[in-house]
C-alpha cells in the first residue's frame, strides 16, 4: 500500500520508541503516508494501523483529531490560513477573504483545476508575525498582506 522509501521513514520514526510501543509513531506514520498519497484514504490509515500493530479506530482518531491530516483529496497547494483571535486582529480575516477573492474558492473548497485547497486553521503560533499561513502544513507564511499572497501564489504556478 506505501512505497518501501515511505515504509522505511516510518521505520525511523518506529525506531524512537521503544519496540512494544510502536503505535507511538503513528502521527509521523500517518504524515508520511499523507506525503506519498497526497491525502489519507480509510484504506491507507487502516493500512499504517496494521504496520505499526494497533487497531485501524485508533489510526482513525488521531488522523481526525488533527487537521494536519486530509480525509479527503485536496489540492497541490493546501494553503491554511489561521484565523484564530491573533491573526484576526492582525488582519488574518482579511488575509482570508483575500486568498478567496484571488482562487475563487472558500474554506474548505479547491479549485476547478485541482491546484488549490483553502483551509481555516487554528493557531499555529505565530502570532507575533500575524497573519501566518501554511502552505501544505509545511511551510508556515509570515506577515501575509495581499502583496505577500501574490507572491506566495505565484511561487505555486
Amino acid at each position: 500500500m506505501l512505497t518501501q522509501e515511505s515504509l522505511q521513514k516510518i521505520d525511523r520514526e518506529v525506531a524512537k520508541y521503544p519496540a512494544e510501543q510502536k503505535q507511538s509513531a503513528a502521527m509521523a506514520a500517518l504524515a508520511i503516508a499523507q506525503d506519498e498519497k497526497g491525502w489519507l484514504s480509510k484504506e491507507t490509515i487502516a493500512f499504517v494501523a496494521d504496520y505499526l500493530g494497533m487497531p485501524a479506530i485508533a489510526a482513525y482518531e488521531v488522523a481526525t483529531f488533527y487537521n494536519m491530516y486530509d480525509l479527503a483529496p485536496v489540492g497541490k497547494y493546501k494553503l491554511t490560513v489561521c484565523t484564530n483571535l491573533p491573526c484576526a486582529l492582525s488582519g488574518g480575516v482579511h488575509a482570508a477573504d483575500y486568498v478567496k477573492q484571488k482562487l475563487g474558492i472558500d474554506f474548505n473548497e479547491t479549485t476547478p483545476d485541482g491546484k488549490f485547497t483553502l483551509k481555516e486553521g487554528e493557531c499555529m503560533g505565530a502570532c507575533g508575525d500575524a497573519p501566518v499561513m501554511l502552505v501544505n502544513n509545511k511551510r508556515m507564511r509570515c506577515f501575509m498582506t495581499p502583496e505577500e499572497i501574490d507572491k506566495l501564489l505565484a511561487e505555486c504556478e
